[in-house]
């Protein structure tokens, strides 16, 4: 597995755009498996399903919305937020959804933990939260077991404001938090997108060894 940070303010599309590429250079061996680690310039996004309704009035928005092939309801990206998208065949790894999904949230807890925030998973709630403050979002796509889409960690406090027009991952009354709110530390997401890097790759592999016939 490799990485590549693909910058501040990229545009949704533009990363969108990377993931497919990526997604089709895996599947036809000509592309390693990569993690892209990135801020995105403001955007909500929601996955294609009939209830929007935690969207809110899309008219009253303040950035735009782009309905995209994950799981999960409305969720936001900005400055302030590391956002990974890992591309990984799952093939290598048991090809189970729900094994990566956690694997994706433990290695976001692990971080965190490296930076003194004491996080968790929530039962039947996909995600990373602080106590009951929401702290990280998932989401996935896959396509003939590539994965696409990914995760959103907030980091900074400039990356809360946007939640507040929409009901973040549909969930009602939930308060979303960062990590620079919730750690006596200020790293930055570059650092923080190492931490994360480090931890995802060992999980990967006992994951693939344990998946191994």
């Amino acid at each position: 597995m490799i990485s590549r940070w693909l910058g501040t303010n990229v545009s949704y599309q533009d990363a969108l755009q990377f993931q497919e590429e990526h997604v089709r250079q895996l599947q036809s061996g000509e592309a390693a498996e990569t993690v892209f680690l990135l801020e995105h310039a403001p955007v909500y996004t929601i996955g294609r399903t009939r209830d929007q309704s935690s969207l809110g009035d899309t008219s009253h928005l303040p950035h735009p919305v782009f309905e995209i092939n994950r799981g999960g309801q409305a969720t936001c990206h900005g400055p302030g937020q590391l956002v990974g998208y890992p591309i990984l065949d799952l093939h290598n790894y048991g090809k189970d959804l729900h094994a990566y999904l956690r694997l994706l949230e433990e290695s976001l807890v692990t971080t965190l933990a490296d930076f003194g925030v004491l996080a968790r998973r929530r039962e039947g709630l996909t995600g990373v939260w602080v106590e009951d403050r929401k702290i990280a979002s998932i989401g996935v796509g896959v396509r003939k077991w590539i994965t696409m889409h990914g995760f959103a960690l907030n980091i900074s406090p400039e990356s809360l404001p946007p939640f507040l027009a929409i009901t973040p991952c549909g969930i009602d009354g939930v308060t979303t938090t960062c990590l620079h709110h919730e750690s006596s530390q200020q790293p930055d997401t570059q650092a923080v997108g190492k931490a994360i890097l480090h931890h995802l790759s060992i999980k990967l592999a006992e994951l693939a060894a344990n998946s191994a016939p």
